[in-house]
């Protein structure tokens, strides 16, 4: 037995491998149904072939420290990905602090602005007990004007009716009439009201301008009828064209009159409302206190305004027809 024989240990040869025509080195097989070289050998088993390719390389495994960052669904593809899981667009940046900071100035600075504007340093300085007496006069204003409105309503409704007519406008006629001759000082009056007294301080006498502003203050508070007496004097009759002059002496000059302190000036018209008119801060009342005098009011349920102004005789005023 040969070497080879008991190699295979079946005591038989094996068969020979067909050799591959020997040739140059480099050369191609000169047979024509010879194998492309570049190509797998059909003699090499498949499972061998197989073995002999190198495996896939593995994707590098992700490292523990990186996160993980979903994809925003309603994000496009060309759009960024946000950082960390921020949005871009939530961060502040500077100049969207700067305005808001901006707009914050701007509302603080109008608020300032109307309250500054909207507060009467007169009536901030004012007591509340003054300035519920000044909302009471006026609320009294405006029902009696309201009253007013209601009367002259009346009067046009019945001045339109038929054989009321003539009758409703003669009476009207007396009553205006009456009302004028009042106005013009040339009717006596008669009426609840006040007595308002000015006495001097001591060296000082009242000055005209106190007793003018104390005249208006009366009017505005809804005086109808006065007139003003002193110490000695017959009472003048005030009306609109009604003036006082600084006389010698202290005294007071009404319409040309001469009269001595101390004054008193009767009036007639809501005591209330007048009374509160004189007694308001910075009013007539604290005026004359400033320069040493002093104001006595006293209320009347009929005061008598008896002195009479003569009539004024128009030289170039006509009646419009």
């Amino acid at each position: 037995m040969s070497d080879e024989q008991r190699d295979t240990g079946t005591g038989w040869p094996e068969p020979a491998e067909p050799g591959r025509p020997s040739g140059p080195a480099g050369e191609p097989d000169p047979r024509p149904d010879a194998p492309d070289p570049d190509e797998l050998s059909p003699l090499v088993p498949p499972e061998e072939e197989s073995e002999r390719q190198e495996p896939p390389a593995s994707p590098p495994e992700e490292s523990a420290a990186t996160p993980r960052v979903e994809a925003d669904p309603e994000r496009s593809e060309g759009d960024p990905q946000p950082v960390g899981g921020v949005s871009a667009g939530r961060r502040w940046s500077s100049a969207g602090v700067m305005i808001a900071v901006l707009l914050a100035l701007l509302g603080f600075t109008l608020v300032v602005q109307l309250k500054t504007t909207s507060t009467d340093p007169t009536l901030a300085a004012t007591r509340q007990e003054d300035l519920v007496r000044i909302f009471s006069d006026l609320d009294s204003r405006e029902k009696r004007l309201q009253q007013d409105i209601e009367a002259l309503e009346e009067s046009q409704r019945q001045l339109r009716s038929g054989e009321q007519g003539r009758q409703a406008a003669l009476e009207e006629a007396r009553r205006r009439a009456d009302e004028l001759g009042i106005l013009a000082g040339t009717l006596p009056a008669r009426g609840p009201g006040l007595d308002v007294r000015f006495e001097p301080g001591a060296g000082k006498p009242i000055e005209a301008d106190r007793i003018l502003d104390a005249v208006q203050e009366l009017r505005g508070a809804g005086a109808e009828a006065m007139q003003i007496s002193g110490s000695d004097g017959s009472p003048v009759r005030i009306i609109a064209s009604t003036y006082f002059l600084k006389g010698q002496g202290g005294s007071l000059v009404v319409d040309g009159g001469s009269l001595s302190g101390p004054f008193t000036i009767t009036v007639i018209g809501d005591p209330t409302t007048m009374g509160t008119a004189l007694k308001i801060p910075g009013g007539v009342a604290a005026s004359v206190a400033g320069d040493g005098g002093n104001v006595t009011v006293e209320e009347r349920e009929v005061a008598e305004v008896s002195a009479l102004h003569g009539p004024m005789k128009l030289e170039h005023a006509r009646p419009v027809s």
